[in-house]
């Protein structure tokens, strides 16, 4: 068996090119009172807008701060979801500020790939962490874990056995719904070859297998399944999710990266229609070994919370295509995903309360784990594709600086700790890890020195305001004096690195936002 499987999404080897005439393409469009000087307007009476919004989205509960005296570790899962940000950016293109439960930081932070090591020797990831003054509350400190996945060379890369799972009921119709996922698999098709399997499971009223599994370089037989996709009648999911997973093992590829890719908007009405009945599915069939990655498309009709959940226990990735510029980037700039080096990737932060008096974990609310479920083996974690960074952040409040936190009597019958001024250490930073192919984990490990503490390089600043931006937008309890003033300032001295654009595109977005809240708050 080839140790590289796919564990995470297929975006790998989804060469996309440019000129696909899907009307998205370009930098992001702006509502014309606030958008910045040479970016376009989104056009407001587009026909997604019509729609009765249907949207739905889970409350999100930010991390309260927490004292290392009464939980002095923090363990949650590695999170490679970036749908949040591309959503953020659509209702801000589209002149609307997002609700505050779209906003999620983790996928805010996480958007953007960072210059960490490369990892040394036979470990898959490398680990670095940072350390400089909180740029919203000043007294407090901000500390950064970056982790990077090893990046493949194209050779190493294994065959597919794809299943696109398409969602072609009647709220898919539209013009960023199907047929942008149809313009999407038909550029990918010329860059399929013989050892690939591609498979067309379609659902609507009823699932159905629009294209057996089929030598991936069959471009024409391909093609024309794709092509005569049409939108109508309602959404079994559940059946569709089933009959994914049974053509997915009928064309199973021992050692290739078997998984399915379901394009949705998420609005799953008939058969097997709770949020808990449909994870309950697709962790049975995680077993399998078929991996399922979660597209959203569409807008008015999103229902995040399912998509993102039906990702999280399908070992995949969950990511929301608005433009063939977001499709550019997660099936071309992000290649290497597809195969993933290390998988059930877990953090576990012990603070040292000598230094910390409270620290709070910025997003990854989905992703907590209990203290006991870093070293079980037998506990889902998130997946780490080839050429993946996972960024975390954490405010913290050293020593002496006042923050009330409710306490607890001293306990009764555990024995106490020793002194914990026997380090000057501010924390130690342990992360878990399995092989591709592999049971059992790995660990690495590394501590935040006392002298850590230096002004922030520029891939840190851009991380800073890229978090501080979504602090903003969810109008956190936790901001502070964070402003989009600031976060504008900050991000422009951290986006020279920005071969791809997205930075520059992100400094755009702050300023359509800043004219959004400015107009809000005169009516």
């Amino acid at each position: 068996m080839s140790r590289f499987v796919a564990c995470v999404p297929l975006f790998g080897l989804l060469m996309l090119t440019t000129g696909c005439g899907c009307g998205g393409a370009g930098r992001v469009g702006h509502p014309e009172a606030v958008a910045p000087k040479g970016v376009a307007a989104a056009d407001p009476t587009g026909p997604d807008l019509d729609q009765a919004n249907a949207e739905a989205y889970g409350t999100i509960v930010e991390n309260p701060f927490r004292s290392p005296a009464v939980a002095p570790l923090s363990t949650f899962s590695a999170d490679v979801n970036t749908a949040s940000y591309s959503n953020v950016r659509r209702f801000l293109t589209q002149g609307q500020l997002p609700p505050r439960d779209a906003v999620f930081l983790a996928d805010l932070v996480n958007y953007f790939p960072y210059r960490y090591s490369e990892p040394a020797g036979d470990d898959p990831v490398s680990l670095t962490l940072d350390l400089a003054p909180c740029p919203w509350k000043p007294a407090h400190k901000l500390a950064r874990i970056g982790v990077k996945a090893r990046s493949l060379a194209a050779r190493e890369l294994p065959p597919r056995n794809l299943v696109f799972l398409i969602d072609t009921s009647g709220s898919m119709d539209g013009e960023t719904r199907l047929p942008l996922v149809k313009k999407s698999i038909e550029l990918l098709v010329e860059r399929l070859g013989a050892n690939d399997r591609v498979s067309i499971v379609t659902y609507a009223g009823d699932a159905g297998l629009k294209l057996p599994p089929t030598p991936g370089n069959l471009h024409s037989r391909i093609l024309a399944a794709v092509r005569s996709l049409q939108a109508g009648g309602g959404t079994n999911g559940s059946g569709g999710i089933q009959l994914a997973y049974e053509t997915a093992r009928r064309a199973f590829i021992e050692g290739g990266a078997n998984r399915i890719i379901l394009c949705t908007d998420g609005d799953f009405n008939l058969g097997q229609t709770s949020e808990s009945e449909l994870v309950q599915l697709v962790e049975k069939e995680r077993a399998s070994r078929v991996f399922l990655t979660v597209l959203g498309y569409g807008m008015g009709n999103l229902k995040n919370s399912n998509l993102e959940k039906l990702a999280t226990h399908g070992n995949g990735q969950y990511a929301y295509i608005d433009t063939i510029d977001e499709a550019r980037k997660v099936f071309v700039e992000e290649g290497g995903a597809l195969v993933c080096v290390a998988k059930d990737v877990k953090f576990q932060v012990e603070f040292n309360p000598a230094k910390v008096g409270a620290y709070r974990l910025l997003g990854y609310e989905n992703r907590i784990l209990r203290s006991e479920d870093f070293k079980n083996d037998a506990k889902d974690a998130g997946d780490i594709g080839s050429g993946h960074t996972v960024t975390a952040l954490y405010e913290i409040v050293p020593i002496g600086v006042k923050l009330d936190l409710p306490g607890v009597d001293p306990l009764k019958y555990q024995t106490p700790a020793p002194p914990a001024n026997a380090s000057t250490e501010w924390l130690t930073v342990k992360v878990r890890y399995k092989e591709p192919d592999g049971d059992a984990s790995k660990e690495l490990a590394k501590a935040l020195a006392a002298d850590a503490e230096k002004p922030m390089g520029e891939d840190f600043a851009f991380a800073a305001a890229v978090a501080e931006f979504g602090l903003v937008l969810r109008d956190s309890p936790y901001k502070g004096r964070a402003s989009l003033a600031d976060v504008l300032d900050r991000a422009s001295a951290g986006f020279r690195h920005d071969p791809n654009g997205h930075r520059t595109e992100f400094l755009d977005l702050v300023r359509v936002a800043n004219g959004l809240k400015e107009r809000a708050a005169k009516e």
